[in-house]
This record gives structure tokens, C-alpha cells and sequence, in this order.
């Protein structure tokens, strides 16, 4: 285990009820990194979270925290503290107590507790907070005295599960800001669980796609977004057009009829392939001034953007651009060579294996809930 290695899960399977929550992962968490594990609803990050937690026992595999074996090291004797969903604070202490909560089970010292619930305090912008009601803070103020709470314990890792998502829109927006900046002020690990492509893109060093208790992709925010690996991360980070086509050779790929130039290689000639595109690197032009041609359809004013869909007879292409263009204009439409992203076609289920899947992550869910109880 390299030495800036904080985490390491190796070969760990997790199965409820003989099915696979997660598929033999392997990962590292670097010290003082915020990786963030992304993925739909059952795709096994939460589970993931709580094997390094050590609220859940890996069915096979080793983890490791520091160098060191920690499998059967129970939770409270790691250094790793985590923020739930739901952050679960004491009604009947005020900010201070609930903060210090965890310190006066270790028996600190009051002068000592008092320093460091005041100085992390100011760390999460709750000074002269210390005397407040939970009952009678806002949510993102709840959320800032969770944290609190973990950071107080000097963790040595900060696992957070979805702390967001009980938030509207603009503060979800706001505490992403927050989020971050206390990491890089603490500097330690952080390890988030969302199903929110935002947050994660916005907030993360590293991300890690799941899907199906397995890794889909790992890489920084520009590399999930810019050059996903498979279909699934393509439609699942930020919207896409995905398109059948044919690699005809090294940097040309045909779809839809016609022949574009690409930056991709290493595909055998005429492979099959799907062709992602996303809608803010195609352009639209006058009629004439590109090959491909179309008429506007669907016109969407996003605030920042215009969603227009344009349909080039056989397919629609989603395009997101600044400029307004009416319903009924006929458009020509540029894609340049670097607005082409190639991809490998995925392996297709059969019938009897698309049902044997259903089966399996249902049984997954069960035992979570049972597990949970």
C-alpha cells in the first residue's frame, strides 16, 4: 500500500442474501482527497461508504485504513467519522453541547473542549451560535452542526452520506461551496455519497461512477464529464446524444449516413460503436455553411441557455446554446472533430439475464433493510 494510500478496499464483495451489493472493488483514497462515490439509487456506494465505515462487514476482500487491516476493527475505534441523510442531533442540547458531545465521552478537558467546539465553529460560519436550539436553526445550519460534530473528533476521514439532499436548490448550491472549502481548510479526507451529478462534479478531486456494485469510471470531474468510458457514464453525468455509428478507421467515424473526423483510435475497422456528443459542443449555423442539416423543433429557455432540439430527419440532436433560434428555422449544424467522443459498444443482457439483474438487486435492497433494522 503506497504511503499517501489513507484507503484502501481490496477485492471486497459485499452480497445480501447470496447477491452481489458490490463486485469485487478495488480502490484507493488518497490522504486529504474529497472523492466523491456517484451513482443511482442501489448502485452499492452507500454500502461501499459503510464497509469503510465499519458499520457493515465485506463478505470478501480486505480494507484497509493507514496500512493496516482494519476488517474487524469496530467503528468507533477507527478514525473515521460520518454524516448521515438524516444528522440525527440531540433536540435537547443547544449547538455547543451537541458539538461537544463526543469530546465529553472521551473525557477532554472543558478548556480543551472549549477551544475546539469554538474554533470549529467558525470553521462551519456558526460563531455565536453556541447557545442556539437545534429546533431553531434553518436546515443547511443543522447540516453545518453535523459536521461540526465529526470534525470536532479530528478524523482522520470524513464520510459524508447524501448530508444534501433534505436541502432546496440554492442552499444545496451553497453548501457544495461550503463543503469544499472546509475540506481544503481541515484538510483531510473526505468521502461523499450522492446520486446528484452537481455535487459531484462540482465539489470532488476525484469521482467514482458506480452502477450495479460495480466501478463504472474513475477520474477527475473533467475526465468523467469530457471522456466517459461506457454508455452509462455518458447518459448518467450531464445529458448526451448518443448515436449507433461505425469506426470506419483511426479518427473517422461514420453515423447517420455521413462521415465525421474524430480524435479517437484504437478501434478495429467498421466496429460498431456508439458516438456521444454533448449539447453545448454542437453548434448551430446558417443553413448551407455544414453538412448536416436539420429544422428546430423544440426551443426550451433554461435560464442560462436555450435547450433546442433539431431534428435531421432520421434523429434529433439536443443542442444547448445562448443564442435563440425559432421553431421551424431550417439550421445546418457544425460538429467539430474534439465535440466527438467514441465509445466501445456495451455488452447486451438477454432476456434471461436482464430478469436474473432484477432479481438480484432486489434482494440486494431487502437485505440492506434487513441489515438496517
Amino acid at each position: 500500500m503506497e504511503s499517501n494510500h489513507l484507503i484502501e478496499l481490496v477485492n471486497v464483495t459485499k452480497e445480501y442474501s447470496g447477491e452481489k451489493a458490490l463486485d469485487n472493488i478495488n480502490l484507493y483514497i488518497r490522504n486529504g482527497e474529497f472523492l466523491t462515490l456517484l451513482g443511482p439509487s442501489g448502485c452499492g456506494k452507500t454500502t461501499m461508504l459503510r464497509i469503510i465505515a465499519g458499520f457493515t462487514m465485506p463478505t470478501n476482500g480486505d480494507v484497509y485504513l493507514d496500512g493496516k487491516r482494519v476488517n474487524e476493527v469496530p467503528p468507533y475505534k477507527r478514525r473515521v467519522n460520518t454524516v448521515f441523510q438524516k444528522y440525527a442531533l440531540f433536540t435537547h442540547l443547544n449547538v455547543f453541547d451537541n458539538v461537544a458531545f463526543g469530546l465529553k465521552l472521551k473525557k477532554v478537558g472543558k478548556k480543551e473542549i472549549q477551544r475546539r467546539v469554538e474554533s470549529i465553529l467558525e470553521l462551519v460560519n456558526l460563531k455565536g451560535y453556541e447557545r442556539r436550539w437545534i429546533d431553531q436553526l434553518s436546515g443547511g445550519q443543522q447540516q453545518r452542526v453535523a459536521i461540526a460534530r465529526a470534525l470536532v473528533n479530528d478524523p482522520e476521514v470524513l464520510l459524508l452520506d447524501e448530508p444534501l439532499s433534505a436541502l432546496d436548490k440554492k442552499l444545496r448550491k451553497d453548501m457544495q461551496v461550503e463543503l469544499k472549502r472546509m475540506q481544503q481548510a481541515v484538510g483531510i479526507t473526505f468521502v461523499y455519497v450522492t446520486h446528484d451529478q452537481e455535487e459531484a462534479l462540482t465539489m470532488s478531486d476525484t469521482v467514482v461512477v458506480m452502477n450495479e456494485g460495480k466501478i463504472q469510471q474513475i477520474g477527475t470531474p473533467q475526465d468523467i464529464y469530457n471522456e466517459p468510458k461506457n454508455k452509462f457514464v455518458a447518459q448518467f453525468i450531464g445529458e448526451s446524444n448518443i448515436i449507433d455509428g461505425v469506426m470506419l478507421q483511426d479518427y473517422l467515424v461514420s453515423f447517420k449516413g455521413s462521415a465525421y473526423q474524430c480524435v479517437d483510435t484504437g478501434f478495429e475497422p467498421n466496429e460498431p460503436v456508439d458516438v456521444v456528443i454533448r449539447p453545448e459542443d454542437v453548434d448551430i449555423v446558417p443553413l448551407g455553411s455544414a453538412p448536416l442539416t436539420g429544422v428546430i423543433t423544440d426551443v426550451v429557455f433554461m435560464g442560462v441557455h436555450y435547450a433546442i432540439t433539431v431534428n435531421c430527419n432520421e434523429f434529433s440532436l439536443m443542442v444547448h446554446t445562448t443564442d435563440y433560434v425559432p421553431v421551424g428555422e431550417h439550421v445546418s449544424v457544425q460538429i467539430l472533430p474534439d465535440a466527438i467522443h467514441v465509445m466501445k459498444k456495451p455488452k447486451t443482457l438477454d432476456e434471461s439475464e436482464a430478469i436474473e439483474a432484477t432479481q438480484e438487486m432486489k434482494a440486494i435492497e431487502e437485505g440492506m433493510d434487513a441489515e438496517e433494522q
